[in-house]
C-alpha cells in the first residue's frame, strides 16, 4: 500500500475556518505540486479530501475525480486518517488532501512508533509505503511545493 499526505496549500486567515480559500500563493503552491503528481500517480490512485474549502481547492487542482471526506476534517485524530486510507491492510494508492497537526503526527506514528508530529509544510507531500503489511511505513519521497 502507498499512502500519500498532502498537506493542502496556504490559505487566508479568514474566519469560519472551515470557509478559508487559498491564497494566491496556495494556488500556485497547488498547481505545482499537482502537476508533480499528476506525472507520478498511479491511475486507480483513491484521493480522499478533507470538506475544508482550502483541501478541497488543493485537490481540485489535480483536476481528478475524489472523493470528501468528513472524518479527516480539521481536528480530526490519526486514527481517522489511518481509517479513511485503510491503512495498513489496504491495497493500491491513496491520497489523503488534509491538515497539519494529524498529517504530521501521521507520519510519525507510522515512521517513528512515536506521537511527536513532524512539521509538514504547507502545500507538500509525505509519501509513504507499508510492503510488509505490518503498521510501520518506508519514506519514500518528502517534497515541498517550492521545489517542485
Amino acid at each position: 500500500m502507498e499512502l500519500i499526505l498532502w498537506r493542502h496549500a496556504d490559505a487566508a486567515d479568514s474566519v469560519p475556518d472551515s470557509e478559508r480559500p487559498l491564497t494566491e500563493k496556495g494556488l500556485k503552491q497547488a498547481q505545482r505540486m499537482a502537476e508533480f503528481l499528476r506525472q507520478r500517480l498511479p491511475s486507480d490512485t483513491r484521493i480522499m479530501v478533507s470538506p475544508a474549502k482550502r483541501a478541497q481547492q488543493t485537490a481540485q487542482a489535480l483536476g481528478k475525480y475524489f472523493h470528501t471526506e468528513k472524518s479527516i476534517a480539521p481536528n480530526c485524530s490519526v486514527q481517522a486518517i489511518l481509517n479513511a486510507a485503510s491503512w495498513p491492510d489496504g491495497e493500491g494508492t491513496v491520497l489523503i488532501v488534509g491538515h497539519q497537526p494529524v498529517l504530521g503526527m501521521t507520519a510519525a506514528q507510522l515512521l517513528c512508533d512515536s506521537n511527536i508530529g513532524f512539521s509538514v509544510k504547507k502545500g507538500a507531500i509525505w509519501w509513504l509505503t507499508n510492503r510488509d503489511e505490518g503498521e510501520q511505513a518506508t519514506l519514500r519521497l518528502v517534497m515541498a511545493p517550492d521545489l517542485v
